[in-house]
Order: structure tokens, then C-alpha cells, then sequence
């Protein structure tokens, strides 16, 4: 193997590591390109390089060990351009070398994939030891590489950029939905805006808040003294950009818009020739909308608390739905609190299970016929596009049918910003709910939301914890408690505990995966033969059992028979299982661990007299055991 080879081998090693490191210790792209200044220094002795990453049309330098003049933030793309038409390695050009962080580079590379754009431009310092590696034929390579490298780490960097800021931004709505607090949700949108670009300066400019104490440092907006380019962005609701030759700065106006008003402009400022890229954009202006919204919620609060009773009747509600009630329960009683509270008619509840909806119990009966169901795909259709809650005067006027029902409320139930379901309430008349009444059922299931969805996830945790994960037969536990309740209640029963044959020469054989396959397969039978009858559990590792109740002796052997008969007719690859059967009378009733015992007793029996059977338990096989 020639020394260009090995060498070519090595720094394709060493961009494996960047590549898995990246996943883990890079955060930024000057931390990868000391990585690969490294690399140069060690293959190459390369000691000075810098890189110039393309941002846009623009080429921007990147921290590194040459300390970069601060006069210098940027140069056209276009400049450089025609220098790369021939090829890939050219000398630096001269209004380059004129700089004096460039001084001492006398190459540079084009790092491009492809017709793709480029990912930037190398600057280096050239050596013996790259002079001949540009000669080889793996030269071309290399550089291929490391545009490749260079290409995708700036992907993932730009990926990882924006699940972060997103994330901020999706912890920061959060807030804004759990406070009523505008300074706490005015300082929430500088400091977001500043952890994600620590270099902007950023200020609010309010229309509505110049006779309001605060603490906030804010600006009122003014007509008469603010710039054209804010003008038009709280007049048109768009974002708005601006350069501003006297202060040698570029500003950026983005709209505080709710949905019923602009509140102000969020005017961030940076360097004259910096280059807003889209994503910036974008995440600057949903910042701007969240907080918007969020403004225009925290008022319209203050506004439906005005009344006493009203706040009275959420404490109370909220007081009473943290007391860890039944499903049921809660809903009974929000029903009542939407009663007293707006008057209705009719009222439902409505959840999203696995994408379809289900009307509770706790609805009236209108909404368990077709006319009630006019109103619930109405809402269904409305939720299926946006969060904002229905609230509708006279429904007559979007419906050609004749309706009983005119007024019609409808408010989803809102969860880490997932709709789980709905309430509707209904009243003949129209204009029958006032504008304080939406509001206050509004603020009912907001506050009553979490708490529901609380409520459901505890009974989806306590079936999860009955449950086997992987066979979703009964858990142990489970099975325990069941045996030992029928055991005091029932006048019979039966109790069957099953064993895989030759289970561990399934798993030798296929892999611990088809060995999982198998299990589920015999749940699955087992579930399918039992019924409703009784119940099925695992047992543990390749022991699963059937519990029967109120069940006679021929019948429970009959059943035990068929569960060993079917299993190898069940199962891929087949497989056979032996069984040990006890059953029980009221008029001798065993002792809880008496029944496990002797039904382990009698599987220990069917599994030395030749398995794939199964034997009932009589007091000769203690002795065998």
C-alpha cells in the first residue's frame, strides 16, 4: 500500500470519528473545524487555516485559531466564484491576502458536492507534505471527502440548531398558555430571542402599554417618530427589514400579532451586511405571534375574571378536580359546574381515542342520536383544522337543515398542545351565550384539561402495570389478586399453569426474537380459547396460566385439553406445551398458595411422563414431587 493510500485510509478514519463525535460533542462548527485544522496539522503539517462558510451569498469566517479582524464580517460569495471554475485548489487571491488574518494562507479550496451549493471555502497554509499529496491521485478524493464531511455536519449542526431553538420556542408557548403574567411573558420573548442570538440586540416596541407599569424595559410605539419599515409591519402584520446607513445596522420588524390585533413590533437589530436567513425568519416571526397571542389571552383573562362568582367557581372547580377523581367522577361534576355556570340545554364530552371519537357517559342524550351528531361533526370537522375554540350565535345560519339547537359552544381539551377531546353546550335560543360565558367555559376546561388527561393516563398506567408488555396477557400480580378474590366469592374454579416444551431450544435455534414471536402467539390463543370466561396471565419466562371461575370438573378438563391440543396447530415454528390443572369446590376451599403449589405440583408431572399433556392434580403426585 503506497503513503497516499495510507494517508487517504487515515483521514477517512478520522472523519468517521468527527462524524460519530459530532453526534455527541460538536455543538458548533468552529468546534468541527478545529477538528479538521487538526487533521491538516497532523497528515499535512498544515499549522494556519481558517474557513469562510457560506452563508447565502455571502462568505462568513468561522472562529478558529487565526484571530479574525473585527472590521472583517463577511464578503460576496461572487468574488470567489470565478476562481474555482478550472478547478477546486487554487492560490488565495490577492484581496484576500490583503487581510490581515489571511497574511500567511496561500491556498484555498472550494468544498462542494455536487451541483448542491457550497458549504464554504478552506484557507490554508500550503507544505512539502500537501504539495506532493496534490500531485497524487488521491487528491481529488480527499477533497470530495471533506466536502462531503464539511456538507453534512453543517446539515445536522443547522438540524440540531433548530430542534433547539424550536424546543425553547415550544417550552416558551408552554409558559405562555400556564400564565396570565405580560411581564413574565414580555420577558420570556427577549430572553428567548437572546439565547438563540446572543449577538442581536432586540426591543419591544407596545401600542397598548404606555399608561401600564411594568418592568419591563418596553418602547411605545409612536407614529409620529417610528421608522417607515415599523410602520408597515404593524400595519400590515408582515415582517418588515431595513438598512440603516446612519447607524450602519440592519433592523428587522416582526409584527406582536394576536388574533384579534397587533400589539407591537419585535424589532431585532444587527450589522448592516448580515443576512437574515429564512429559518431565522420564520422563528423570529412565530416568537413574535406566540407572544402576540399569548398577550392578547393574558388580557382577555383579566377580562372574564372581572366577576367574583366566576373566579369563585373556577377555584372551586379547579380545588375539586385536583382530588384525584374517578374519570367519571370529574366529568360529573364539571358538568355540573358548565351547568350552573352557562346554562345549557344539552352538554357533551367528547374524546379522541386512536383518531376516532367517543362520546362519554357523562353526555346528554341528545348527542347519543342523529341529531346530537349534526353538532359533534361540526366540531369534529372544526378541531380536525385549528385549536381555536367555536363559538357560534346562531348555527341556523351554516346549516340548511332545520335545527332545534341555535347556540353552540365548543371548546377543545387542550394537552402539550394536543387536542385529546371536546366539550359542547347547546341552547335553543340564539345569542343565547354571552361573549363572558365562552370565556368562563373556556377557562373551566382549561383548567380542567390537564387534570382530565391526568385522570385517563392513571387508568392507562394501571393497565399497563396489570398487563404483560410483551404478551399483553394479565400480569402476575394481577392473576394473584384475581385467584384470591375468587376464592372468597365464586363457588368454583379452575386453575391451569402451562409450560413451553423444549422452550430453550426454540430460542437456540431461531434467536430470542422468534422465541418472543411464540410467546405472543400461544397469548393469543390462549385469549381466543378462554374468552371471557376467565382470565389468562403470564405466569413468567415460558410459564403462562389460565384462571376459570364458577367452572365444573369435566368442563374445566375439557378446556385444559383443548388449550394443549391447539397450541401446535398456533405457533410458528410449533411447539408444544405441558399443563398442570387443579380445579376447586366451595365445599373445600384451598388456601391461596395451596392452589399455585399444587398445580406446579401436577405440571412437574406432565413434564416427566412425556409433555405435551396435561395432568390434573391428586395427592399421589406429592409424593412424586
Amino acid at each position: 500500500m503506497t503513503e497516499h493510500q495510507q494517508m487517504i485510509n487515515a483521514i477517512k478514519s478520522d472523519m468517521l470519528s468527527l462524524c460519530v463525535d459530532s453526534d455527541i460533542e460538536l455543538n458548533s462548527f468552529s468546534e468541527y473545524f478545529r477538528f479538521i485544522s487538526q487533521c491538516l496539522q497532523k497528515h499535512f503539517e498544515i499549522k494556519y487555516s481558517t474557513f469562510l462558510k457560506c452563508e447565502g451569498d455571502l462568505l462568513k469566517p468561522i472562529n478558529s485559531e487565526i484571530v479574525c479582524s473585527l472590521t472583517f464580517s463577511s464578503l460576496p460569495y461572487a468574488l470567489v466564484d470565478s476562481y474555482f471554475e478550472q478547478q477546486k485548489v487554487v492560490d488565495i487571491p490577492y484581496f484576500l491576502r490583503g487581510k490581515i488574518e489571511f497574511k500567511s494562507m496561500t491556498h484555498m479550496i472550494l468544498l462542494k458536492v455536487g451541483k448542491k451549493n457550497p458549504s464554504g471555502v478552506l484557507l490554508f497554509q500550503t507544505t512539502s507534505q500537501w504539495e506532493r499529496f496534490n500531485n497524487s491521485e488521491y487528491a481529488e478524493e480527499f477533497i470530495n471527502l471533506i466536502s462531503i464531511v464539511t456538507e453534512t455536519m453543517s446539515n445536522n449542526l443547522e438540524i440540531r440548531l433548530n430542534e433547539n431553538q424550536y424546543r425553547k420556542l415550544y417550552s416558551m408557548t408552554d409558559l405562555f398558555h400556564s400564565t396570565m403574567d405580560i411581564d413574565l411573558i414580555l420577558q420570556n420573548v427577549l430572553v428567548t430571542i437572546r439565547e438563540n442570538f446572543p449577538n442581536f440586540r432586540t426591543e419591544l416596541i407596545l401600542s397598548n402599554d404606555q399608561d401600564r407599569q411594568t418592568t419591563i424595559n418596553i418602547k411605545p410605539f409612536d407614529y409620529l417618530s417610528e421608522r417607515p419599515s415599523t410602520i408597515e409591519a404593524f400595519v400590515s402584520g408582515e415582517i418588515t427589514t431595513e438598512q440603516d446607513v446612519d447607524l450602519n445596522c440592519l433592523l428587522l420588524n416582526a409584527p406582536i400579532k394576536g388574533r384579534q390585533a397587533i400589539y407591537g413590533i419585535l424589532q431585532v437589530t444587527v450589522p448592516i451586511d448580515y443576512s437574515f436567513t429564512a429559518t431565522q425568519k420564520e422563528f423570529i416571526r412565530m416568537l413574535a405571534h406566540a407572544s402576540g397571542n399569548a398577550l392578547e389571552n393574558a388580557k382577555l383573562y383579566h377580562q372574564s375574571y372581572r366577576l367574583i362568582s366566576d373566579l369563585q367557581l373556577i377555584n372551586e372547580t379547579s380545588h375539586k378536580l385536583n382530588m384525584r377523581l374517578d374519570i367519571n367522577d370529574m366529568l360529573i361534576f364539571l358538568q355540573k359546574q358548565l351547568m350552573k355556570s352557562c346554562q345549557p340545554m344539552e352538554l357533551c364530552f367528547v374524546f379522541i381515542e386512536n383518531g376516532k371519537y367517543e362520546i362519554t357517559k357523562s353526555s346528554t342524550t341528545l348527542f347519543k342520536t342523529e341529531e346530537g351528531n349534526v353538532y359533534i361533526k361540526h366540531a369534529e370537522n372544526h378541531f380536525k383544522n385549528t385549536k381555536d375554540p367555536l363559538f357560534i350565535a346562531d348555527f341556523s345560519r351554516l346549516i340548511s337543515d332545520e335545527i332545534k339547537y341555535k347556540s353552540m359552544m365548543a371548546i377543545p381539551m387542550i394537552v402539550e398542545d394536543c387536542i385529546n377531546g371536546f366539550s359542547i353546550v347547546l341552547h335553543r335560543d340564539p345569542y343565547f351565550f354571552s361573549f363572558d360565558s365562552f370565556k368562563l367555559m373556556q377557562s373551566l376546561i382549561h383548567h380542567s384539561s390537564l387534570a382530565i388527561a391526568n385522570s385517563r393516563l392513571r387508568n392507562q398506567l394501571q393497565e399497563m402495570v396489570d398487563r404483560d408488555h410483551l404478551t399483553k396477557l394479565f400480569a402476575r400480580s394481577y392473576l394473584d389478586q384475581f385467584v384470591e378474590n375468587s376464592l372468597v366469592k365464586d363457588d368454583s374454579g379452575m386453575f391451569l399453569l402451562i409450560d413451553i416444551d423444549n422452550f430453550k431450544r426454540v430460542n437456540d435455534t431461531y434467536g430470542h426474537q422468534v422465541g418472543d414471536e411464540v410467546l405472543i402467539q400461544i397469548g393469543e390463543q390462549l385469549e381466543k380459547t378462554v374468552g371471557t370466561r376467565g382470565i389468562c396471565a403470564r405466569w413468567g419466562g415460558e410459564e403462562m396460566s389460565v384462571y376459570i371461575p364458577n367452572i365444573l370438573d369435566d368442563e374445566a378438563l375439557k378446556v385444559a385439553k383443548q388449550i394443549v391440543d391447539v397450541i401446535p396447530n398456533s405457533t410458528e415454528p410449533k411447539v408444544t406445551i405441558s399443563a398442570g390443572l387443579i380445579t376447586w369446590h366451595k365445599s373445600n376451599r384451598p388456601e391461596f398458595q395451596t392452589v399455585f403449589l399444587h398445580a406446579d405440583t401436577a405440571l412437574y408431572t406432565a413434564k416427566n411422563n412425556g409433555k405435551n399433556q396435561v395432568r390434573i392434580f391428586d395427592n399421589s403426585m406429592q409424593l412424586q414431587h
